[in-house]
């Protein structure tokens, strides 16, 4: 369904009362939310209206604070590949041959975290072999980390697309 050339899947940043963001939700949830008097709009897309009066919202903020419990992301294979924007760590590569590597091999004691494993093109991964970067002379791109969600990784995504550039003054880390 669309409402003045706006289709059902814009997505709408929503933000906790502490202005930490919750999730992404679609502009009829927001909208619905607004209307209720549970949350406020903080930036709007300019380009489309929902009434005359009225934009249609890209980030809210309710008005009264969730309470959510924290929870690790695992440490899986899709999350690191989104972690590192499907890019080999050593080369750059972008494709369909992309492996995890473990920056400190874990023959040589390093441990399956966050901080140890990385996204590699198959050729690098071979080339580093059991070796740390730098004993193969092969610096990495982007030291690794602990993401802080899967939110982070959407938001993130939406705004390297060049979508929704407004939520980067919200979303920690956007720039990762």
């Amino acid at each position: 369904m669309q409402l003045n050339g706006v289709t059902g899947m814009s997505q709408v940043l929503v933000l906790n009362a502490s202005y930490e963001p919750l999730n992404i939700t679609t502009w009829r949830r927001a909208t619905v939310l607004m209307l209720k008097g549970k949350a406020e709009s903080l930036e709007e897309d300019v380009t489309h209206r929902l009434r005359h009066d009225t934009m249609l919202p890209t980030v809210i903020r309710l008005r009264y604070f969730v309470h959510v419990p924290f929870r690790e992301l695992p440490l899986t294979r899709k999350n690191i590949l989104q972690r590192d924007h499907n890019c080999c760590q050593y080369c750059g590569y972008q494709g369909e041959q992309l492996s995890i590597d473990h920056v400190v091999p874990r023959s040589r004691g390093g441990g399956d975290n966050w901080e140890n494993v990385t996204t590699a093109c198959l050729p690098c991964n071979v080339l580093k072999g059991n070796r740390t970067p730098q004993e193969a002379n092969m610096p990495l791109k982007k030291k690794p980390y602990r993401p802080l969600g899967n939110l982070s990784f959407e938001a993130t995504k939406q705004i390297h697309s060049g979508h929704h550039n407004e939520w980067k003054k919200y979303v920690i880390g956007w720039a990762n």
